[in-house]
């Protein structure tokens, strides 16, 4: 039997719009499938995200649901080809879960990445050698090939920061990830100089949380917010012993409260930088 495949969160938000345009227009499955000459069934399929739909089925509803605005027709042909599409890390097909495939593409094509931390540092901040550890830590059973290619996986995201058209990360770090020293005094050294360089640039801002102000609204743990472009629902994204959690806008707001909550209590970014670079002025002594 034919594995199932990981229906991912664009065939999802594809699907519930092409429904809200069908509903909309007062029509009913039947009505879809004859005019595309399939099966209700397949219809179906398509509206859950179970099975992405192709271009030539896309535009012939487009069609028949009168969305004749060219902009609009653009936004889902391209994000009918985002369903297909595959990306850099389609090369680790096996080694990743689909939810952590869901999150790089998230990653890839956010606008705006918000997100607080209090155990580790964001993967797109960590060094390799940081890296290292942590994967080997929570992956203790992989080998060190694996591992190889994990740290490999995770420096790949990396790249966005640095392309033509980067997002806006805003991090939120608790000084306790500061503090922990990961892999020691000398590389929780390095990571810190490194993680004060990536505030230098334009789209990073870094906060830092001190020990100070007590509890907080994030003290539930990590999270992320992602903002991407016009089309697609805001994401708030949480792991937890059982996964991860996906959720979309407007649930998402309680997201964005807890980070808006969390700022206030933050140093300023220059501040937060100054605090870094102090810390890890401490570890070299």
């Amino acid at each position: 039997m034919a594995a199932v495949k990981w229906v991912t969160l664009r065939s999802q938000w594809l699907g519930q719009q092409l429904r809200d345009l069908r509903e909309a227009n007062g029509l009913i499955l039947r009505d879809a499938a004859e005019y595309l000459q399939r099966d209700p069934a397949t219809v179906s399929r398509f509206e859950t995200g179970g099975y992405p739909i192709r271009r030539p089925d896309l535009l012939a509803l487009l069609d028949l649901y009168g969305v004749a605005d060219p902009k609009r027709r653009e936004e889902f042909i391209r994000l009918s080809q985002e369903v297909w599409k595959k990306g850099w890390w389609d090369g680790y097909a096996g080694e990743v879960t689909g939810s952590l495939v869901d999150f790089v593409w998230l990653e890839s094509r956010s606008r705006e990445i918000r997100g607080f931390d209090g155990m580790i540092l964001p993967g797109l901040f960590q060094t390799p050698r940081y890296a290292r550890v942590v994967i080997s830590t929570v992956g203790d059973d992989a080998d060190e090939a694996q591992i190889d290619r994990w740290v490999k996986f995770r420096m790949g995201r990396q790249k966005i920061l640095d392309g033509n058209n980067p997002p806006r990360v805003m991090s939120i770090i608790d000084e306790a990830v500061l503090r922990r020293e990961v892999g020691g005094r000398e590389c929780q050294t390095e990571q810190l100089c490194h993680l004060a360089d990536q505030a230098a640039k334009p789209n990073v801002e870094i906060r830092v949380l001190p020990f100070s102000v007590g509890v907080h609204a994030s003290a539930a743990g990590a999270f992320r917010i992602f903002t991407l472009g016009e089309g697609f629902p805001g994401v708030g994204y949480a792991e937890t012993p059982k996964g991860a959690i996906y959720v979309e806008s407007p649930d998402s707001e309680s997201f964005v409260k807890m980070y808006e909550e969390t700022l206030k209590l933050t140093l300023s970014p220059e501040k937060s930088v100054e605090f870094i670079i102090a810390i890890a002025e401490e570890l070299s002594r």
